[in-house]
C-alpha cells in the first residue's frame, strides 16, 4: 500500500522518536499533517500508558493509544495529554496468576521484575536502585528510571494490590539468567514472550500484541485494517506491521523485523517513520 493512509500506528521508542527520546521536529510536522486530513495517529508501545509523552497524546491527531504491547488500548478524553482523561477501552490482561507464575522463575536473579498495571509500572525499591547495574544503555536507562514508580513492597504484594496486571517486564544482566527464565516461562501456558530490547523480556497474556490490538482498534473506529500504515524497529512490532496494510521497519530495525515489513526507510534518528508519513500525505519524497 502506498497510497495515503486511514490511519497510522507507530511504535515509539528506535522508531518514531529518537535515539534520546524526543519527538523531532518533523515528527511534529508529520502529526500535524495526519491532523490536518483528518487521519488518526496511534501511537503503539511497550511502555504503560504513563509512560507516554504527554504533549504527544495532547496532539489533535491522536485520539487512542495502545499501551503495554497491546494488553490496553486508551481512548483520550481531553487535550491536556493527561492520562486521569483516558479511558481503558479494551483489554487483554496478564492477570494475577500468571503474573505471580513469572515471579516465581524470575526470583532470586539480578533482573527487573516489572508489573504493569492501570496503566502504570511498579518496582520492587530493591530491584529499582540497582537499575544503573542490570541497564548499561544510558538512555533506556533514564526513560525505565522515569516511567517505573519504586514501591517499598514485594512483586507478590504489588500484584495482590493492583488492578488488572497488563503485563510483566523483565530486564536481564547475564545471558544466562535470560536463558533460564526463557526456558521457565516455555512452561507457563497462554503467554506470548517478546522483547523490545536486547536485554529485556516482555510477557502478556495470549491474544495480547501489537497487531491483535491494531486490529481490535480499526474494528472499532469502523476503518478497515488494510489502510493502516504502522512502523515499527523491534521484534514485538512484527504482528503490528502484519496486521497492518503496509508494515514499514525503520532503518534501525532488528532483521528479523525488516524482512517481516513491506518497506524499509531510514533510521529513526533520520525520522525515517515520520518523513515516510510526510511522502505518503503530500508525494514529497524528499519531506
Amino acid at each position: 500500500m502506498d497510497r495515503m493512509p486511514t490511519i497510522v500506528f507507530s511504535d515509539m521508542d528506535g522508531t518514531f522518536l529518537t535515539t534520546d527520546k524526543r519527538i523531532s521536529d518533523i515528527a511534529w510536522r508529520a502529526l500535524d499533517a495526519l491532523a490536518q486530513r483528518g487521519i488518526p495517529f496511534v501511537p503503539c508501545t511497550g511502555r504503560p500508558m504513563s509512560g507516554l509523552p504527554a504533549e504527544l497524546l495532547a496532539h489533535p491527531a491522536v485520539h487512542h493509544a495502545i499501551s503495554a504491547n497491546g494488553a490496553s488500548v486508551f481512548e483520550l478524553d481531553g487535550s491536556d495529554g493527561d492520562i486521569d482523561d483516558a479511558h481503558l477501552i479494551h483489554s487483554v490482561p496478564l492477570g494475577a496468576e500468571r503474573a505471580l507464575a513469572v515471579w516465581d522463575i524470575v526470583r532470586g536473579r539480578d533482573a527487573t521484575f516489572d508489573i504493569f498495571a492501570g496503566g502504570r509500572t511498579y518496582l520492587a525499591r530493591a530491584l529499582f536502585d540497582r537499575l544503573p547495574d542490570i541497564i548499561p544503555d544510558k538512555a533506556t536507562l533514564k526513560l525505565i528510571q522515569q516511567v517505573r514508580t519504586p514501591v517499598d513492597e514485594s512483586p507478590e504484594q504489588t500484584i495482590e494490590r493492583a488492578r488488572a496486571i497488563e503485563r510483566v517486564g523483565i530486564y536481564w544482566h547475564d545471558t544466562r539468567d535470560r536463558d533460564e527464565i526463557l526456558a521457565g516461562l516455555a512452561a507457563i501456558p497462554d503467554i506470548v514472550v517478546t522483547r523490545s530490547h536486547p536485554t529485556n523480556i516482555e510477557i502478556m497474556a495470549e491474544g495480547a500484541t501489537k497487531g491483535t490490538a491494531l486490529a481490535w482498534l480499526c474494528n472499532h473506529l469502523g476503518i478497515d485494517a488494510r489502510g493502516a500504515l504502522a512502523f515499527g524497529d523491534s521484534l514485538n512490532d512484527i504482528p503490528m506491521l502484519e496486521a497492518a496494510g503496509a508494515g514499514v521497519a525503520v532503518g534501525n530495525a532488528e532483521p528479523e523485523v525488516r524482512a517481516a515489513a513491506d518497506l524499509v526507510v531510514s533510521t529513526n534518528d533520520e525520522d525515517g517513520a515520520a518523513r515516510e508519513i510526510i511522502a505518503r500525505l503530500s508525494g514529497d519524497t524528499t519531506a
